[in-house]
């Protein structure tokens, strides 16, 4: 399946889930309180912004992982884990430029880690699995914001439980916020008209429990679920109170990919990839995101017309999804949008964003080939099959060294039978090509995550400017958890 098929791939079948008869709790403000909604419709939940407090000119943020209960079908608690509340986290809120410190406390049973998902940092700081954060101890790590005005995330890189770390609910939204796009005139007030999504699909237990599964299937595959949750609301609805809304969409699923459009077939202005915004406005109907991918569009609702956000499930992009597990058709309902009578007036989009520097290839010092693969059969049962240039994981290893200062070529290859989000640590990369071609316009600025279809092979170019260690390495890997967990996953340094 190449590219344009599999951007263009929707899993036949399968209709739009209904969920009737589900209460929720909203977390309105960071405080959570009972929703006395009837029928399947609940009040979207906005996570609390956080902006922490500025201690000797530091903005310092105080995290806790903890245990928790949560009500997501109506009667029923399942047990999660979340950051300063039962599931996820609160959304952090920092500016390019200045010094964050995280006070990251842990009340959990078992050792976790917080990685700061597409952060440029030292690597003492990224939060991977070489930063493990044990029961009842904190870790403290310090950095200075070198993003671009974007969302960001932070979950769960504990070495080999990310998977049902993350599921549980480890995990949350960051916004890092800049001069230059705070001079544009786009929407921008928070849990107004700027709505985070974090989407994330999961299966219950008839007890009401996370049904998270290490089955080989599930593994093979990701593990997905039938119930779709975002921001931990079931079936959400939203009431806009401006014409122009901007959404901040996170994949936080595991494993599953997700084509967003909707439900009218209108068009929308995709404004942002992973690591900021695009050069200029991208008008489109269709968005696809893996794993670990985020993306910001823009929709207009002068029409005053109520509208649906749907996602189409897209299997495995390739033959495993094809395979057929028990959820990988399905559409679901992201978020109903209900316009409100009276809404601010929509204001003209900017025609340009920002300026980015030019792609150049010719000034990379060096090519390193990255092959992803999957094993079969006993190789699989016994761990050793999920491999990048034909090794599994291992904490002891270095696979790669790299030169500070340089730019290089990093070319993904996918010898595997389905598609892989492949996610690089300290760096925000840009897509030379795909088999060749140039990528399309939404892909074509700042990126932390990149799909590879099967038998494609896609050019990625990246700056190595500053940090170097040399003990310390950064993670690089495949962001369907249960994939980065059996071993899809390497290690680089950068030094000297």
């Amino acid at each position: 399946m190449n590219r344009r098929n599999l951007l263009g791939a929707v899993a036949l079948g399968g209709g739009a889930l209904a969920i009737g008869g589900i209460a929720s709790r909203g977390i309105v403000g960071g405080e959570d309180r009972p929703l006395s909604l009837g029928s399947s419709a609940n009040s979207l939940r906005i996570p609390k912004l956080y902006s922490g407090e500025k201690v000797d000119g530091v903005r310092t943020f105080d995290l806790n992982l903890r245990h928790g209960v949560s009500r997501f079908l109506d009667g029923v608690d399942t047990k999660t884990i979340g950051i300063n509340q039962p599931y996820l986290g609160p959304t952090l809120e920092m500016h390019a430029g200045e010094t964050v410190r995280m006070n990251v406390s842990s009340d959990l049973s078992e050792t976790a880690t917080v990685h700061w998902h597409g952060f440029h940092l030292p690597a003492a700081a990224d939060g991977g699995p070489h930063q493990p954060i044990a029961p009842s101890s904190t870790w403290s790590p310090s950095f200075e914001v070198k993003q671009r005005a974007s969302i960001f995330w932070y979950h769960s890189h504990a070495h080999r439980r990310s998977g049902p770390q993350v599921y549980q609910g480890l995990a949350g939204a960051i916004y890092v916020r800049d001069a230059e796009s705070e001079r544009l005139d786009l929407p921008n007030d928070y849990g107004v008209d700027d709505i985070p999504l974090i989407v994330q699909d999961r299966a219950f237990n008839r007890d009401g429990s996370f049904a998270y599964s290490t089955s080989m299937p599930d593994i093979m595959t990701g593990m997905t679920g039938e119930t779709l949750l975002v921001n931990g609301t079931i079936d959400p609805v939203f009431e806009a109170q401006t014409d122009l809304l901007r959404l901040r969409l996170l994949n936080g699923s595991n494993a599953r990919f997700y084509r967003f459009g909707f439900g009218d077939g209108r068009s929308f202005e995709q404004i942002a990839s992973d690591g900021g915004l695009l050069e200029q406005p991208y008008r489109t109907d269709k968005l696809v995101l893996a794993p670990g991918e985020r993306a910001q569009i823009i929709i207009d609702l002068s029409d005053g017309s109520p509208i649906a956000l749907m996602a189409d499930s897209i299997g495995g992009m390739g033959m495993m999804g094809m395979m057929g597990t028990r959820s990988d058709r399905q559409r679901f309902t992201v978020l109903n949008i209900s316009p409100a009578a009276q809404r601010r007036r929509a204001t003209p989009m900017p025609s340009r964003l920002i300026t980015l520097p030019r792609i150049d290839p010719a000034v990379a010092v060096k090519t390193r080939r990255f092959v992803l693969n999957m094993g079969m059969g006993m190789r699989m049962m016994r761990g050793g099959g999920f491999t990048i240039n034909g090794q599994s994981m291992d904490m002891q290893r270095i696979d790669e060294t790299v030169k500070v200062g340089t730019t290089e070529i990093w070319q993904v290859e996918n010898a595997s039978m389905m598609a892989h989000p492949f996610h690089i640590h300290d760096v925000q990369f840009r897509i030379i090509d795909r088999d060749g071609q140039m990528p399309g316009k939404g892909e074509q600025g700042l990126k932390d995550t990149v799909v590879v279809a099967p038998r494609e092979v896609v050019r990625l170019l990246l700056q190595f400017t500053d940090y170097p260690d040399p003990q310390l390495p950064y993670m690089y890997h495949c962001h369907i958890l249960e994939h980065e967990d059996a071993g899809m996953m390497g290690q680089f340094l950068v030094t000297s």
